[in-house]
C-alpha cells in the first residue's frame, strides 16, 4: 500500500477516535451542523430551536482543549425570537469560554439563518450558496369566502377590542395590516442593527440594498460585505489549524421520532395525517423554495 494512502486512511480513523491517547497534542474543532427551518415544528424534518440545540451547543464549547467551533448553517429562516436566542447563546458560549466560533454556509443562511450566521467570528460561504434575505415576512390565508360560500357560521367571543386582528376567517382590514406592518418595522430594525453591529465597516452597500429583503449569492455577498471569504469547513478548518486537525462531530441528540409516547407508555406513530402538521410541512416547503432548493 502506498505511504501517502496509509497516512490518509490513518488521518480518517483519528478523527473517528479524537480522545484517543496518541491525539491529545492534535489540534481539535468541535463542528456543529444547525439545520433546518427555525422555530417550525413539522411533521418531515426536526427544526432549530434554542430547546434544540443548547446542548450540542454546549458540548461543543466546552469540550477540553478545544481550539474553536465551526457551526455548518443551512437555515432559510423562520422565527425572529429563535434566531436570537440561538445567536445569543453561540455569541455567549464564545466570549465565556474564549473559544472562536466559525459559520459556514451551506446551501442557505437567509433570513433568520443569516442572522444566526452573525454569530461567527468569520462568516465562511460557498460561492453558490444564498446569503441575505435580511427583512421580517409573514404570511396567512384567507378563508372568510371560502367558508361563506359554505355557509359556515363562525361565531368568536372576545374580550378585548384586538383580539381578532388578522383572523384568516375574516375580511382582511387595513387597520389591521397597519399594525402589522409597524410589528414587522420594530423588528426589521432589531436586524439592521445587529447587521451593522457585526459586520461594521466590512459593508460595501447602501442601506436600501443591504436590507431590502434581496438574497445573493455567496460570491456577492462576499461583495456585498454579508461574509468574509469563500470556502469550505474542512479546507479552512485544515488551513487554520494544520493538515493534523481533528474535526469532531457533536451530533444532536436522537429522539424517539417518527414515534411519540402514549401517556400508557406505549409507543404510536405521529399524526402525520394531520391538517396542522400538513400545512405545517407545506410553509416549510415555500420557504425553503423561495431560494430554489
Amino acid at each position: 500500500m502506498a505511504k501517502g494512502k496509509t497516512k490518509s486512511t490513518a488521518k480518517t480513523v483519528l478523527e473517528r477516535i479524537p480522545f484517543a491517547p496518541w491525539t491529545k497534542d492534535l489540534p481539535l474543532v468541535a463542528v456543529v451542523s444547525l439545520s433546518g427551518a427555525i422555530g417550525m415544528s413539522t411533521p418531515l424534518r426536526p427544526s432549530l430551536s434554542i430547546a434544540a440545540v443548547a446542548a450540542i451547543l454546549d458540548r461543543a464549547f466546552t469540550m477540553r482543549n478545544v481550539k474553536a467551533v465551526a457551526i455548518s448553517v443551512n437555515s432559510p429562516g423562520g422565527s425572529p425570537v429563535q434566531s436570537a436566542l440561538i445567536y445569543k447563546r453561540i455569541r455567549a458560549l464564545s466570549e465565556e469560554n474564549e473559544v472562536p466560533v466559525y459559520i459556514f454556509v451551506e446551501d442557505v443562511a437567509a433570513s433568520g439563518g443569516y442572522l444566526i450566521a452573525l454569530a461567527g467570528d468569520e462568516i465562511i460561504a460557498d460561492q453558490n450558496s444564498i446569503i441575505g434575505s435580511i427583512g421580517v415576512i409573514s404570511t396567512s390565508f384567507g378563508f372568510d369566502r371560502a367558508i361563506e360560500k359554505l355557509g359556515i357560521d363562525r361565531r368568536v367571543y372576545t374580550s378585548g377590542a384586538r383580539k381578532m386582528t388578522l383572523d384568516p376567517f375574516q375580511p382582511e382590514k387595513p387597520d389591521d395590516v397597519r399594525r402589522l406592518k409597524a410589528v414587522q418595522k420594530d423588528v426589521h430594525q432589531t436586524f439592521i442593527d445587529l447587521v451593522k453591529e457585526r459586520r461594521g465597516s466590512a459593508l460595501q452597500a447602501p442601506d436600501r440594498t443591504l436590507f431590502s429583503g434581496e438574497f445573493w449569492s455567496g460570491a456577492k455577498g462576499l461583495e456585498l460585505g454579508l461574509v468574509d471569504r469563500i470556502g469550505d469547513l474542512r479546507s479552512e478548518m485544515r488551513g487554520r489549524f494544520g493538515e493534523d486537525v481533528i474535526l469532531k462531530i457533536i451530533p444532536r441528540e436522537r429522539s424517539l421520532w417518527p414515534f411519540r409516547r402514549q401517556a400508557t407508555g406505549s409507543l404510536m406513530s405521529p399524526p402525520l395525517i394531520a391538517p396542522e402538521n400538513w400545512i405545517s410541512a407545506l410553509e416549510e416547503r415555500a420557504i425553503w423554495s423561495r431560494y430554489g432548493l
